[in-house]
């Protein structure tokens, strides 16, 4: 596989595509289609190369590193159990904030294309896949490479979309959602009239965990979140929103509820898991699922990393013991049991159908705009901010766009 770095904006050549138009490599693909979805390939196909649009991280560090590049590869040869997908929208998470500073482990070391989630529309299939077709749409969920116009990825990891869902939509679902949902039912057994504490509410973890709880009777949430994200966080759901910026967070859930709350989510680290577990009514439970306060610019800094950890929490079992509560940790990237993935995204998609559940795409871009990312979120907070909502990454051409003044 060979990859250069394709024309940004500025660079565009004055013979461009309209938006309307298919990707180019779309456009004369259907023989090799049919015949993939038959199982083979004609001549025509193995000789002609594949090219494709691809976001590679080409080393650790800010913005700069991303860089927009075309593949060009042989004719995929299906095996056993896979797919070939056309992506038309993949999403970006904090995951991608940390692979691309170096601080992912589950992440392969540059260059590599980047992305844990994605929408499209199939495009061939291997003799032996029988639940899948040519034309189907699906979400996609791999540990990384989604961030590319075609994948080739297993079966198993591709899910129908329901009809009425949009591919930002598809593309925005899998990994907040089920992230939410393991941790608030399948480790802290959430029931009515329980208390929740979800911090960064207005996140993509933060919205979706809240969600889930508006399907529980009388569950109460707290949230934190910025002033400026109250009005939204409210509206969909959050009992009580806190400003941490400007208030103590755990000062202000004892004015309400004096003693604590039944769950808390964590994905802070450092003191803020100290004051989540002192927060803790008896036989509460405390998730930890990240670590956001190592993460305090473009690129890694390692003396935020050593501050978080060395106010990280410190228990013995014998504390644990006496305080009646529990601590968990939970990462989604190494959960390997395919049916517990499946059986919850089954789930998820059920609560979709029925409207109780709705992914919120805070932003839109082409591929070829990813070099606004860099203007528009001008400092860390809004790139967590950024990183935290689920933000869509269409996949198809567009027209140059105009950049503004650095």
């Amino acid at each position: 596989m060979s990859g250069e770095e394709a024309p940004t904006p500025q660079q565009q050549p004055e013979q461009e595509k309209k938006p309307d138009e298919p990707p180019p490599a779309a456009a004369s693909d259907a023989p090799q289609q049919e015949a993939a979805a038959a199982g083979g390939s004609s001549p025509a196909a193995e000789e002609k190369p594949l090219s494709c649009r691809a976001l590679v991280l080409t080393g650790y560090g800010g913005y700069d590193k991303v860089k927009l590049q075309v593949k060009a590869q042989s004719q995929p040869q299906l095996q056993a159990g896979e797919i070939l997908v056309r992506v038309k929208a993949c999403g970006l998470n904090f995951a991608e904030l940390l692979g691309r500073q170096g601080l992912y482990e589950l992440l392969p070391a540059p260059p590599v294309t980047m992305g844990m989630e994605g929408s499209g529309v199939i495009e061939a299939v291997a003799e032996d896949v029988k639940d899948r077709k040519v034309g189907d749409r699906v979400i996609v969920m791999n540990r990384s490479g989604m961030w590319q116009e075609v994948v080739v990825v297993s079966a198993n990891h591709t899910f129908p979309m329901p009809e009425q869902m949009s591919f930002e939509e598809g593309a925005a679902l899998s990994i907040n959602y089920l992230t939410a949902y393991m941790m608030l039912f399948e480790m802290a057994n959430l029931r009515p009239g329980k208390s929740v504490l979800i911090h960064m509410a207005a996140g993509g973890v933060g919205i979706a965990a809240t969600q889930l709880c508006r399907t529980v009777q009388d569950v109460t949430v707290f949230g934190t979140a910025s002033a400026s994200k109250h009005e939204t966080i409210a509206q969909g759901g959050v009992t009580h929103p806190i400003d941490y910026r400007t208030k103590d967070y755990v000062e202000e859930i004892r004015k309400i509820s004096p003693k604590g709350v039944d769950i808390v989510l964590d994905p802070l680290g450092g003191s803020d898991t100290q004051k989540g577990f002192s927060l803790l009514k008896p036989m509460g439970t405390l998730i930890v699922f990240g670590a956001a306060n190592c993460v305090t610019g473009q690129k890694k800094n390692l003396l935020a990393m050593a501050k978080t950890w060395y106010h990280q929490l410190s228990l013995t079992t014998l504390k644990l013991m006496q305080s009646n509560k529990a601590v968990c940790g939970f990462h989604l990237g190494y959960i390997t049991e395919e049916e517990l993935l499946s059986r919850t995204m089954l789930k998820l998609l059920e609560l979709y159908e029925q409207g109780k559940i709705k992914p919120c795409i805070d932003s839109r871009y082409h591929f070829e705009e990813v070099g606004l990312i860099v203007f528009k979120y001008k400092n860390v907070k809004e790139v967590l901010l950024f990183g935290a909502y689920m933000v869509a990454l269409k996949t198809e051409p567009q027209t140059p766009l105009k950049l503004p003044n650095a």
